[in-house]
């Protein structure tokens, strides 16, 4: 399946998990209704002298007792939705609330520890071949377990949690396997799907809680037959019940998409001994990939391996078993799990320490750090990569080898105080400020001056001395770096996000025009931070149809058409080349806009309402986007910087493009 079909089968699966639920809550409703009925009658028959009421008259027993049904189903849904609204609030933060909850400590962007260093290298470079941006990365000390997990609404706000275990058992092709199974996790949609599941497992064992407190609620009269305690030792049962739908749920939603998670990261990382080891090291190593943690099993589901035992003997577990999971990657596998030996510990250790050493400069990039002029100019021009616009679509949502080579390289590549800047919240700011510097040095230090007034001067300076290096960087390290910078952004304080919010408003149209990919840029960054911020945008679907959405695509393909030519027969000739793609409805006109109809206003509302239509509409703007952009048959580097970064906004992560051996 393409990105796009993966994104619908999770929304598929998402319709799934609202019918599991509702069958849940309907059994739950049916089986309290029955207890209470039953509790209440044996009560109602010891007040009244035995089966004979104050009259004499027989007390009889019926089961449609519409007061207790009623009584019971509100209390149900009270109890279920209630307890979920609260779990799916407390969540809300996205991936770093799920790290917290499991006990996970924010690992420093500066960290010096040759474990941690190891696993940010490897969660920057899938990011970077990913295009998507750097996740929070978080490890979850107390674990000895070797496991893992991704959470998050969004790309925005997404983290990825590792165990001590994790990082100190795995080598590196080991753990990138781990990762990569993560990160398929972020492209395939299921993140959101998790958060989703751990808030409605939340509110069915709530019912548990609610009987615990009944049970030692007393009458203040002590000649009443409180019914009370009864009824709580019945929703203690009962949790039981909701214990087992939740895990049913876990294990019907979960189980398939391991393999895939499985699948998509030996695609990534072409290297099935990666993974095939880590999981090998979970069924030799004593601790496997158990949790300690006392929320372990209501995110079980969303880790990389099993985090509990086996429940009723493995028919409701939530991943395959190891052995099945190996198979499916390595068939060559002889089905043994050696002892674990000391020396491979130490080897593990060893390769570590090369991650904290200073890596040759790679020559696959070319000069991407260095200032070019004349000739050599012309001749890196020539060396840019030449993308085809059928090649465009196919890569949203994908990662390859290359692409994981091709990442490493850069961030290699890039100037040390960039990478630095990028791991410093406010030297991050700066680095984003840098980009969107002038090249006309008088203006340039115009909006440096005004920049010093908006926020300090220092950063004003830090902005100035990232800036020469930031210049020569190519256009295909931008987006990258960008991403690099988003994970230091998410540790802003309010405060200081309100600021640079501001100020990166003020830089984007400071020389009297916006250029489209610096709104572009612009509206990537607020929108990955919005969620830790306030205000997130809505991610639930709104739109099935293309037909409403055509003026906003007419937009966008306009925009796209004005940016690469100022002829009016190639902008019509470009738009006309992508217009077909669209697959819009024959009655709804799709007209080529005038250059000040699709202004940066018009674009960004465009663009919001797109982000909520299903993954088809989408698909096919995307595709028509780069027929527009391509309509000369190719596409040049910074053209498909723009793509890419229409593509974030529309939350279809694009990997750098062109990339090739």
């Amino acid at each position: 399946m393409d990105f796009f079909a993966r994104q619908e089968q999770a929304r598929r699966n998402t319709k799934w998990l609202v019918l599991y639920f509702i069958v849940a809550v309907v059994l739950l409703i049916v089986a309290i209704y029955f207890i209470s009925l039953v509790i209440f009658a044996g009560v109602q028959a010891k007040t009244h002298h035995g089966n004979y009421n104050y009259n004499d008259v027989p007390v009889e027993f019926v089961l449609w007792n519409p007061k207790i049904f009623f009584a019971s189903t509100l209390g149900v849904l009270a109890v279920i939705f209630l307890g979920s609204a609260y779990k799916t609030n407390e969540l809300s933060a996205g991936g770093s609330a799920v790290a917290t909850l499991m006990g996970g400590r924010l690992v420093s962007q500066n960290t010096i520890n040759t474990n941690e260093r190891k696993l940010l290298n490897v969660v920057e470079e899938m990011s970077i071949a990913a295009g998507v941006p750097m996740p929070q990365v978080y490890v979850l000390e107390n674990e000895r377990g070797i496991n893992a997990f991704a959470a998050g609404h969004t790309t925005g706000d997404a983290a990825i949690g590792v165990t001590r275990g994790c990082i100190e058992m795995l080598t590196r092709d080991e753990l990138q396997g781990v990762i990569g199974h993560e990160f398929s996790h972020i492209l395939n949609g299921d993140m959101k799907l998790n958060l989703r599941l751990i808030g409605i497992i939340f509110g069915l064992l709530c019912l548990a809680t609610i009987g615990r407190i009944l049970l030692y609620t007393r009458s203040s009269n002590s000649r009443d037959k409180n019914p009370l305690p009864l009824l709580g030792i019945a929703l203690i049962a009962l949790g039981a019940i909701g214990v087992f739908f939740g895990r049913l749920i876990q294990a019907a939603v979960s189980r398939q998409r391991e393999f895939l998670a499985d699948a998509s990261s030996v695609q990534f990382t072409r290297n099935p001994s990666g993974l095939s080891g880590a999981l090998q090291k979970i069924g030799r190593f004593g601790f496997g990939s158990k949790l300690e943690s006392e929320h372990a099993p209501d995110m079980c589901h969303m880790f990389f391996g099993n985090g509990l035992g086996d429940a009723f003997f493995g028919a409701m577990a939530t991943h395959p078993p190891i052995p099945d999971r190996i198979h499916a990657i390595d068939p060559a596998w002889d089905g043994k799990f050696p002892p674990l030996k000391p020396e491979q510990v130490e080897t593990v250790k060893r390769a570590a320490l090369g991650e904290l050493r200073p890596s040759p400069m790679p020559q696959i990039l070319g000069n991407i750090g260095v200032a070019l002029t004349g000739a050599a100019a012309l001749e890196e021009a020539a060396r840019q990569p030449v993308i085809r616009t059928n090649t465009v679509l196919s890569s949203v949502g994908t990662v390859s080898t290359l692409h994981l080579k091709y990442a490493e390289q850069l961030r290699d590549a890039l100037p040390e105080n960039l990478k630095a800047a990028a791991r410093q919240p406010i030297d991050a700011t700066a680095l984003i400020y840098a980009l969107l510097l002038d090249a006309d040095e008088k203006l340039r230090a115009q909006q440096l001056a005004e920049i010093a007034q908006r926020t300090t001067n220092s950063i004003s300076e830090k902005t100035a001395a990232l800036y020469p290096d930031v210049a020569v960087v190519a256009n295909r390290a931008r987006l990258p770096l960008v991403n690099l910078a988003l994970g230091a952004l998410r540790n802003l304080t309010t405060t200081e996000f309100k600021q640079f919010a501001d100020t990166l408003e003020w830089l984007a149209g400071s020389d009297g025009k916006i250029q489209l990919f610096e709104f572009v840029l612009q509206k990537i960054i607020l929108r990955h931070l919005a969620s830790k911020f306030g205000n997130p945008p809505p991610t639930a679907v709104q739109f099935y149809t293309l037909k409403p959405l055509v003026p906003d695509c007419a937009v966008i393909l306009s925009a796209l058409a004005n940016v690469g030519s100022n002829d009016a027969g190639e902008i019509q000739k470009a738009f006309a080349a992508g217009a077909p793609f669209l697959r819009a409805p024959v009655d709804v006109p799709l007209e080529l806009l005038p250059a000040k109809n699709c202004g940066v206003e018009e674009l960004d509302a465009a663009l919001n309402r797109i982000a909520l239509a299903v993954p088809i509409i989408k698909k096919n703007l995307l595709e028509a986007a780069a027929r527009v952009v391509g309509a000369d048959g190719v596409i040049l580097e910074a053209e498909a910087e723009l793509l890419r970064a229409i593509a974030d906004t529309l939350d279809c992560p694009m990997p750098p493009l062109g990339v090739s051996e």
